[in-house]
């Protein structure tokens, strides 16, 4: 069962995500914070799998509230910001901040849950045409590259293989389809060209494989 955090200050939009994701049998709803100070304690307290976290909220916005999350280290949440703006600035501050997932509230019912479960499974969650955006802006050098990457010097050819086809955002299903290769095997080296490169999750990993020609 996915344990699931719920965080936004209209009532009315946390009873419909607790409504969808309930239904969908493997998600439960742990708890729920109306604002970002709310969510820290609340995540520090209840360790849920996955925070859905608004970004507008009153006492401390949903960004802010992601950065002290994934700071922690006794909190090991999944964050998947949820916004109704569809806003660069947005996106690039989200993942600046360490969200594992970007979704417009807009999104339909099976495109909640699925982000759930994506994340949840430790990947992450853009669509390939906001990947897109963010290698572009990326590679123009108009969004910072995290302080803790590091160049990639000592990926094996499988290795190198994974990363070229996260930086097309394909799926872990995808990749080992196109390889013959076990998915098991492909969240393997996902995990060990992570660690290798110093990127905090896929997206980054995609970025800096842009930025050093490996993809």
């Amino acid at each position: 069962m996915i344990r699931v955090l719920l965080v936004d200050d209209h009532a009315l939009m946390r009873a419909g995500f607790r409504a969808i994701l309930e239904a969908a049998g493997d998600i439960s709803v742990a708890g729920e914070a109306t604002n970002g100070e709310d969510a820290v304690a609340a995540a520090s307290a209840l360790r849920p799998d996955v925070i859905c976290m608004d970004v507008q909220m009153p006492v401390m916005d949903g960004l802010e509230a992601t950065r002290r999350i994934v700071a922690d280290p006794a909190i090991d949440s999944a964050v998947i910001v949820v916004t109704t703006f569809d806003r660069d600035e947005y996106l690039f501050a989200a993942l600046d901040a360490g969200a594992s997932g970007f979704l417009l509230k807009n999104a339909g019912a099976d495109e909640l849950i699925a982000a759930v479960r994506v994340v949840a499974a430790g990947d992450a969650l853009l669509a390939p045409e906001v990947t897109r955006r963010v290698i572009g802006r990326f590679a123009a050098g108009s969004a910072p590259i995290p302080r803790s990457w590091a160049p990639a010097e000592s990926l094996t050819e499988r290795e190198a293989e994974v990363l070229r086809l996260v930086a097309q955002a394909r799926s872990n299903g995808e990749i080992a389809r196109e390889l013959f290769i076990g998915e098991a095997t492909v969240k393997t080296h996902v995990s060990n060209l992570l660690q290798k490169l110093g990127a905090r999750d896929r997206v980054h990993a995609a970025v800096l494989a842009h930025q050093h020609g490996l993809a």
